[in-house]
């Protein structure tokens, strides 16, 4: 599995863009948001899912790691390919389309190309549950994307601790010490108030 392409940016169009890295060339299919994000810039880094066929092994870059995992939601549900959700993407950024499906609005959903009235009730019926048991975005400044706080989580529930009580195990403890602590006395900590 290819989990991120980093390097210089040599061709790019709409669907898809050229990545040279390390004298390879990778083409990878994105999505019109993708494309948007990375703009004019000479080197990118894109997150890329790979799907491999009988036929071919085709990459799929994301400028974020939400619009990837939002990918990865839409291809598990029945009768959604990459092809329908590279276009699902392109009209509905990650936030709108993950607020669309937890509010069912399927109009939101039908107005993509593509995308009709049983695809756009399947994709909320398959995907809601999921997406309502992700956590939410923690609200403490300067953690809400910090891996250290990620990492922490992830040790917890490895060592068998409920995702909930981990992470308000974690965000009391980065309340109480600040951004400063490392991760090996983050989770220490945080196994105390567990």
């Amino acid at each position: 599995m290819i989990a991120y392409l980093k390097g210089k940016l040599v061709h790019k169009e709409p669907t898809h863009v050229v990545i040279e890295v390390n004298g390879i060339g990778y083409q990878v299919g994105i999505s019109l948001h993708t494309f948007s994000d990375i703009k004019d810039r000479e080197d990118i880094k894109l997150f890329t899912y790979l799907q491999v066929r009988e036929d071919a092994h085709i990459l799929f870059g994301f400028a974020t790691e939400a619009e990837k995992h939002m990918f990865q939601l839409l291809i598990s549900v029945n009768g959604v390919g990459p092809s329908t959700a590279l276009v699902v993407l392109s009209y509905l950024a990650p936030e709108e389309l993950k607020s669309a499906i937890l509010s069912e609005n399927a109009a939101v959903l039908q107005a993509v190309k593509g995308i009709g009235g049983k695809t756009a009730q399947r994709i909320i019926l398959e995907l809601k549950d999921k997406l309502r048991k992700e956590p939410e975005e923690s609200n403490i400044p300067g953690f809400s994307h910090n891996t250290v706080r990620q990492e922490a989580l992830s040790a917890l529930v490895t060592l068998g601790i409920g995702r909930a009580a981990a992470e308000k195990s974690v965000d009391a403890v980065i309340k109480k010490s600040g951004n400063s602590l490392r991760l090996e006395e983050l989770v220490k900590q945080a196994l105390k108030n567990a």
